[in-house]
């Protein structure tokens, strides 16, 4: 069946709430272990229906943001996510009750308990609406993005489109490319901080009302986090600090040396080589059939898998007119379904946000058969573990995606991993400022950013860019919108997925073998256990960033990159 085949009807919640209100009696007066089970299958179900309505009018939605129908089942759902995680709560509170408890870990796994005992903290029936509000907000702010249109080279263009211009190997198009993207920004800030505000108001005071001190340690037990705290990611941001900043501070300055520019300005960054940035080597249509072929022969699993995406259309992957920025991939539970949404663009980044979103539509693809819902993912950083290690665990077919600029692109691949660690802890210590500070202004929001951004990247030159001198550049970040504290997630993972790589080096049947064995645990464990299964070291061990970057530094040095 085809993704267009795909039922969709709105859900009527009032027969919903209904149904859902009948099994959890009957869950609760059912008089043996077998019982419950059977009133948790009944209930699974219903939840899944729900979900797959939900997620179908949001792929929806996001592939044209301006078709007024997918923007009014939008806005249906941004009302009712909430009341459905009212249910979902009680559903999770009435299982840490059962008398048939052992029994029920039996069946399901002693983790789902885990999960719903941080699940019951984060809800009350009291901040429903201000739930609806924040998912309106956060709605907000994606229609705002979508809107951009962006006059340059006699084109209108969208915040996807605009990036191969700002990858030119000509400065001067690079530097108007760069100015007129932010001048979008820059033009609508007072309306990205407005919707801010009002979430950052949103979210401390439903933090309050939950009992919490602030945002902080809600946003964490939202985001399931188990088995660590913001005292170990502040540990971690500090090695990051002393170990891989000054390895970034290096890479830019041989940047620099390539580009044969003395001081490299904002607009540079992104630009690696003087000869042009790797690009793929055909179209959009053609990078799928290397997929194809790439995928079946990494292994019969991944075959398999990315067959199916394609038989059955499961992958929105070329920008265009109305769609949302950015790429995600999400799953369609009644179908067993990973959906693959990005913005292609013509640029390197169109082979890694296709490994990447495969990665994380592999693993949900390979835990489509676990029983529990809950373990159809895992929290967000192990996620992100599937998806950093897939870009990596395909190099070798890099070749059949950009010829004679394989080697140029491995060395930016490569290197811009760890260039983004210290963006990556820049977002997740601004989100600690936030959240530590919910009655901040706009002004002194954006300074923090610019301290916080000048302490992990001291490169940094904005070349009088009144908007990003500013501190504005924050505003550009989803995640910081959507979901408070998903971010140092990417960082956790970059560290695993640099042990993964160093793995495929030295024995790639067994660095692929750990891989597939850690997305069939999908979300069965914690992050930390499920890192610790395939014998990874914990990023927030002492000493670990040191010795994944040691190996990674070696390579890099080894590579001539003036001859690129």
């Amino acid at each position: 069946m085809k993704f267009e085949q795909y039922r969709y009807e709105r859900p009527n919640m009032p027969v919903f709430q209904k149904e859902f209100d009948h099994l959890l009696n009957e869950f609760d007066h059912a008089e043996s272990a077998d019982e419950q089970n059977l009133h948790i299958e009944m209930i699974n179900r219903l939840r899944a229906d729900f979900d797959s309505m939900v997620n179908i009018a949001s792929i929806r939605y996001s592939i044209d943001a301006t078709n007024p129908d997918y923007e009014k089942e939008q806005e249906f759902y941004d009302n009712q996510r909430p009341i459905f995680a009212g249910y979902e709560a009680r559903f999770y509170s009435a299982l840490l009750k059962s008398r048939f408890r052992k029994q029920l870990e039996q069946r399901w796994g002693k983790h789902l308990f885990e999960i719903a005992e941080v699940k019951t903290l984060t809800f009350h029936p009291s901040i429903i609406e201000d739930l609806q509000k924040e998912n309106h907000l956060i709605s907000e702010y994606d229609k705002l993005r979508a809107s951009a249109k962006i006059k340059f080279d006699g084109k209108e263009l969208n915040l996807s489109d605009i990036v191969a211009y700002e990858l030119s190997p000509d400065r001067q198009v690079r530097k108007q490319a760069s100015e007129a993207k932010w001048q979008f920004f820059a033009d609508n800030a007072k309306e990205f901080d407005e919707i801010f505000d009002q979430l950052v108001a949103l979210r401390h005071d439903m933090a309050k009302r939950l009992g919490f001190k602030n945002f902080v340690q809600l946003g964490y037990k939202r985001m399931l986090r188990t088995d660590y705290n913001p005292y170990m990611v502040a540990d971690y941001r500090k090695q990051v600090l002393d170990v891989v900043v000054p390895l970034a501070a290096q890479l830019r300055q041989r940047q620099a040396k390539r580009l044969g520019i003395d001081h490299m300005k904002y607009y540079d960054l992104n630009s690696v080589f003087k000869s042009g940035n790797p690009t793929p080597k055909g179209s959009p249509d053609w990078i799928v059939d290397n997929g194809v072929k790439m995928y079946e022969e990494l292994s019969h699993e991944t075959a398999e898998f990315f067959n199916f995406m394609l038989n059955s259309n499961l992958m929105d992957l070329v920008s265009k007119k109305g769609k949302v920025p950015g790429g995600y991939c999400t799953y369609i539970e009644n179908y067993k379904a990973p959906f693959i949404f990005s913005n292609f663009n013509g640029t390197s980044h169109d082979i890694t946000v296709l490994t990447h979103e495969v990665g994380h539509a592999f693993q949900v693809y390979m835990s489509r058969d676990i029983e529990t819902p809950e373990y159809r993912w895992p929290t967000f950083e192990a996620c992100e573990i599937h998806s950093m290690s897939m870009e990596f665990l395909t190099w070798p077919w890099m070749q059949m995606f950009f010829g004679e600029d394989t080697e140029k692109f491995k060395f930016e691949h490569l290197s811009g991993s760890v260039l983004f660690l210290p963006y990556g802890v820049t977002v997740d210590e601004f989100q600690h400022y936030v959240y530590e500070n919910p009655t901040a202004t706009p002004e002194q929001r954006n300074k923090a950013w610019r301290q916080i951004e000048q302490k992990y990247q001291p490169w940094l030159d904005y070349d009088g860019n009144a908007y990003l001198n500013g501190g504005g550049l924050w505003q550009k970040q989803a995640h910081i919108y959507h979901t408070p504290f998903y971010y140092i997630d990417y960082t956790l993972a970059q560290v695993c997925a640099f042990q993964f790589w160093q793995k495929s080096l030295q024995n790639r049947n067994k660095a692929l073998a750990d891989y597939i064995d850690l997305c069939k645990m999908g979300g069965s464990k914690s992050f930390l256990q499920l890192v610790n299964a395939v014998n990874l070291h914990s990023p927030f061990e002492e000493g670990t960033l040191e010795k994944v970057i040691q190996p990674v530094t070696h390579y890099l040095t080894e590579v001539n990159d003036m001859a690129l």
